[in-house]
């Protein structure tokens, strides 16, 4: 039993806030932008459509793990002290609340104010005859050739009914017969969710259209009753690596699979009646804690191709990310040798303010080009196929040795991975897809080139994925480094993933399952030891659930030492508790950009008043420390460490974007000052591209 065991008091509801509640609390923050009026009004639908896809989300993993527990009769309990089924009553309750007020929010606040803005959703009722004839001509035209209506009867079971697909139940009367049927009509989902007016300016849901001419599929037949709805299935791959002959051949089978799993939430418009309700619910075997009832249209993630809408002036003003000074071309615009720039001292790299195709993008074009180079070694988690992918195939074709390590379980990207893994392999690129048990989540690219009389290694570790497209829109930190104790740690590391061994060395990497967790609970508890009131511990992160890592930072708290925790998603820990966690602050970033990085800092990490910095992959989580592959490099360079310091600062002082948290409760943070740390971290951006730093 570990130290943090032995401390920890048997009422473990009044230590941990349960995982799965406080993801809701977060996803209640981001639904918290769309009512903002300080937020600019498409970024709103922007931000009601990602709290709809996040929900979707949560349900395919999260509440289909719980369902799949209680199934299983699994009687183990989560930190927080709760069964399964006790979390599953909460999550109900609260996600129920959590839809009913963004359907109140597009209804009410952001319909009204796009009209304002010339932007309109009318009712049917609301459209004159002539816009109903337009219609009319755009679903014969464009809609009814691609529909299949599919009857229940006896000799039509009900249909299977795919995950987030929106479809239409239609109750049909045979005039003649007196017989009546219910039918199945499924909402394309490669037509746009809102069509578009002639005008420009107003939106009808697509299954609006569909519904006012159900007539035309039933034929001699009464449409007497129609009802929109959507289906969410478990969506957790279920692969047991350790058995899978073939990984990849096991992977393809489970994506198969997904389209089949179990149904764990049925979205209903709200005046469906008792008789498709009962029927649906019956086919689909879920009860009525399963089934929410929607007064907007259902499935509001279909609002991008609103916020699609070329309406510069209803959206965050347009940032370019700058290159810096050091990686900027000349005059003539030739590039600078990247390997030099590298070898004169290291480049800190945050986007988006600082452009990913300039640095990391040029870091790997550069590689794969240089006659020089000899061997290229990646891993992609989470990759959008752009420039990594294309030099890495380069590299490749000009006969360089190139690694790619390709983790197939990087949850709902399985299909794109497998897709780049192939097109890696037909080049030449030795493609490897991890290791057994473990995730490869570690954000890092090797490259050895040949100089002088032997070799020197060029590293880029970060904290974001080889992603050209969220690199824009998630904020990250990464590394670029010719130190050779790293490089030696990277090759380490590589070999590990790659081939046999257990007992691996390095010497400034933090690596998981290897010493990761060993080491940050030794900083920790070295903080502890610092003199009164000079202890102080600042971590970034994305998610905190860790109960030995939560109890840690008690202790630490307990013994005065000040800890700042900026968490944007899961936060397990009850911060501002009297005898538990007074001397603990957590706060939670949340706007324009995803706050994406993981920084951990100390004040007395390398001895009293001597800072120690860490970037990287991990977040304080059990599955990031102990059952995936990460990395942590350190930010040594004082410069360095004085901007990630000023990055802490600017969050930790925002009063614009920011949530505060006291025991179990968010709050937003008031101030008079209404800069975002987003703002100021492009405007920072500006001036590191503008002045040379050394």
């Amino acid at each position: 039993m570990s130290e943090a065991d032995q401390r920890r008091p048997l009422e473990v509801r009044d230590r941990y806030l349960n995982r799965e509640l406080s993801w809701l609390d977060f996803n209640e923050r981001v639904l918290a932008l769309a009512e903002d009026r300080n937020v600019p009004l498409l970024e709103r639908v922007k931000f009601l459509a990602i709290f709809s896809e996040n929900l979707d989300e949560f349900f395919q993993v999260r509440v289909a793990g719980l369902k799949d527990q209680v199934a299983a009769g699994v009687r183990t309990r989560s930190p927080d002290g709760r069964t399964a089924a006790e979390q599953l009553e909460l999550i109900s309750s609260k996600a129920a609340r959590l839809a009913a007020h963004a359907d109140e929010i597009f209804l009410g606040p952001v319909t009204q104010d796009l009209a304002a803005a010339d932007i309109h959703f009318p009712t049917w009722s609301q459209l004159s005859e002539e816009d109903h004839e337009w219609l009319s001509g755009e679903f014969e035209k464009r809609i009814f050739p691609v529909l299949t209506p599919l009857a229940v009867d006896p000799g039509h079971p009900f249909p299977y009914i795919s995950s987030l697909s929106l479809n239409l139940g239609a109750v049909v009367r045979d005039p003649v017969t007196g017989e009546r049927r219910f039918a199945r009509v499924k909402v394309p989902s490669l037509l746009p969710r809102f069509i578009a007016m002639p005008d420009g300016t107003r939106f009808v849901p697509l299954e609006r259209v569909i519904s006012a001419r159900l007539g035309v599929l039933f034929p001699g037949m009464e449409v007497e009753d129609s009802v929109a709805f959507r289906v969410t299935r478990n969506a957790d791959l279920t692969v047991e690596d350790e058995e899978a002959d073939d990984l990849l051949e096991a992977i393809e089978m489970e994506l198969r699979r997904r389209r089949f799993g179990k149904a764990v939430r049925l979205q209903v418009e709200d005046d469906i009646s008792s008789e498709s309700l009962e029927l649906i619910q019956t086919e689909l075997e879920l009860s009525d804690e399963d089934v929410v009832a929607h007064s907007a249209p259902i499935g509001l993630g279909g609002l991008w191709s609103v916020h699609a809408l070329e309406r510069d002036d209803l959206k965050y003003d347009e940032f370019q990310p700058v290159t810096q000074r050091r990686l900027q071309a000349d005059e003539e615009g030739v590039k600078p040798d990247i390997f030099n720039v590298i070898s004169e001292s290291e480049v800190l790299l945050q986007h988006p303010y600082d452009s990913f195709e300039s640095s990391v993008g040029e870091f790997v074009r550069q590689a794969a080009r240089d006659p020089k180079v000899l061997t290229i070694k990646l891993t992609l988690y989470r990759t959008s196929g752009d420039s990594p992918i294309e030099s890495l195939v380069k590299a490749a074709e000009m006969g360089k040795q190139v690694v790619a390590l390709v983790e197939l379980k990087a949850r709902f990207d399985e299909e794109n991975n497998i897709e780049w893994a192939r097109r890696l392999e037909d080049a030449g690129v030795h493609v490897v897809y991890g290791l057994v048990g473990l995730k490869t989540h570690t954000k890092t690219c090797l490259v050895v080139r040949s100089e002088g009389d032997g070799v020197s290694r060029y590293c880029h570790i970060g904290t974001g994925n080889y992603n050209g497209r969220t690199a824009k829109i998630y904020e990250d930190f990464g590394l670029l480094t010719a130190d050779q104790a790293l490089g030696s740690d990277l090759s380490q590391m590589f070999n590990y993933l790659t081939g046999y061994s257990r007992d691996v060395h390095y010497e400034k990497l933090l690596v998981a399952p290897h010493q990761l967790r060993n080491r940050l609970v030794e900083l920790i508890r070295g903080e502890r030891e610092a003199p009164a009131g000079e202890g102080h511990i600042v971590m970034k992160m994305n998610s905190l659930v860790d109960p030995d890592m939560i109890d840690e930072l008690y202790a630490a708290s307990g013994d005065g030492v000040k800890v700042d925790l900026i968490v944007r998603g899961i936060s397990c820990i009850r911060p501002q508790v009297p005898g538990l966690s007074e001397n603990i602050r957590v706060r939670s970033i949340v706007g324009r950009y995803l706050e994406h990085s993981r920084i951990y800092r100390f004040a007395n990490g390398a001895g009293p008043g001597a800072r120690v910095q860490f970037i990287g992959s991990a977040d304080l989580m059990p599955r990031n420390l102990d059952r995936r592959v990460e990395a942590m490099v350190p930010v040594e360079d004082s410069e360095l460490q004085d901007r990630v310091d000023e990055v802490l600062e600017i969050a930790l002082n925002d009063v614009a974007l920011a949530w505060e948290q006291s025991d179990d409760r968010w709050y937003r943070v008031e101030g008079a000052d209404r800069d975002e740390s987003h703002v100021l971290l492009q405007e920072s951006a500006h001036k590191r591209a503008e002045v040379e730093l050394r």
